[in-house]
């Protein structure tokens, strides 16, 4: 889950919609892209970074 207070998760959820006039699908589809955009930008910085730079750290597709 993410983190921060309710009210603030509540404010961006209501934003979210707001922006897409209240249309959940678009909403989520609008998300879903989101989200494979960034786990694409995660692949690559994973090939991109060397293990001495980052010092033996691996960025994590899964939320711990």
């Amino acid at each position: 889950m993410l983190t921060g207070r309710k009210e603030d998760i509540d404010y961006e959820v209501e934003a979210a919609l707001a922006f897409h006039d209240d249309d959940a699908k678009a909403t989520i589809a609008t998300l879903l892209a989101d989200n494979h955009h960034l786990r694409l930008q995660l692949a690559l910085a994973e090939k991109a970074l060397s293990r001495g730079l980052v010092r033996g750290w691996r960025p994590s597709f899964d939320r711990d």
